[in-house]
């Protein structure tokens, strides 16, 4: 039987992952050593690549015993006591900060040294990189909700300030909106910003109309990514037959008995030449 595969257009590296790795592949030619604050990337594929051209990953902890060295800071973004161990410690900042990322991080820090003391609530994964730079940037006062449930929590007698972590689902965002709206006394302000990356947001429908198109779905992606679970997860509702794997080796290749049609797709954070590797594996599996 002829057998389609199709690599999904619309997935692989956002432009804040792509940034970043373009930045360390600049550095590392220069024959320089390079640290990261962190995975990259939420793939390991990918961070082992980077590795074998010289970039050496270190966590917060590591970083403190360093002097006089490049640190690359990945898409996610930092707290501002990143940047001040940076200046006593006299290492070199190569911030490949996300810009969207950026922006919310000076709004949020902006409201936090406003006047009045609202409630900061970040509707975010709790611990995830993001969230924890911009959890710093009100001094560690912002209220993380990752659920509907956790919102129910807050206290609606005092002013809500709602932001999003850039890659979270635009619907549950709607859904808690709508709740606290319901919920806030009409003595308290509530204002929300919609600060959901629109490059990640817009993949839903994307992704959704792939998985919709075949028999069955590979959603290529590292089990760290946030934004991976998300997309996988939306995969799976529109196309019951799809398999999260990491890489060609966890291909099962009975899933493709009796299938014309395969699809190949993946999360912000998956390098478009692992979602190539699945596919000939494919290929080279059939012959």
């Amino acid at each position: 039987m002829n057998l389609q595969i199709e690599i999904d257009d619309g997935s692989g590296f956002c432009f804040g992952v792509t940034t970043a790795i373009k930045k360390a592949e600049e550095e590392l030619v220069k024959g320089e050593t390079l640290y990261c604050l962190g995975d990259i990337v939420h793939n390991g594929m990918e961070c082992e690549r980077l590795r074998q051209l010289g970039l050496i990953t270190i966590d917060h902890e590591q970083m403190q015993q360093l002097h006089d060295v490049k640190v690359l800071l990945r898409a996610h973004g930092e707290p501002p006591q990143t940047y001040e161990l940076a200046q006593r410690n006299n290492i070199e900042i190569i911030d490949a900060t996300c810009p969207v990322v950026l922006q919310l991080q000076k709004r949020i820090k902006k409201q936090y040294e406003g006047q009045g003391a609202p409630q900061i609530v970040i509707f975010g994964k709790k611990g995830h990189a993001e969230v924890l730079g911009l959890v710093g940037q009100t001094e560690g006062h912002a209220i993380v909700i990752e659920s509907l449930d956790d919102a129910k929590r807050l206290d609606y007698g005092r002013d809500i300030y709602l932001y999003s972590q850039t890659t979270k689902s635009l619907d549950e965002f709607h859904r808690i909106i709508e709740y606290i709206q319901q919920h806030i006394v009409p003595t308290a302000t509530f204002r929300w910003f919609d600060t959901i990356c629109r490059s990640v947001a817009n993949r839903m429908p994307n992704i959704s109309s792939f998985a919709a198109r075949h028999d069955l779905i590979l959603f290529v992606c590292g089990r760290k990514s946030s934004n991976g679970k998300v997309l996988y997860g939306e995969c799976l509702r529109v196309n019951p037959n799809t398999h999260l794997i990491e890489g060609p080796e966890e291909i099962d290749f009975s899933w493709l008995n009796d299938i014309k049609t395969v699809g190949i797709c993946g999360a912000t954070s998956t390098p478009k030449w692992l979602m190539e590797q699945c596919r000939d594996a494919i290929i080279k599996g059939r012959e």
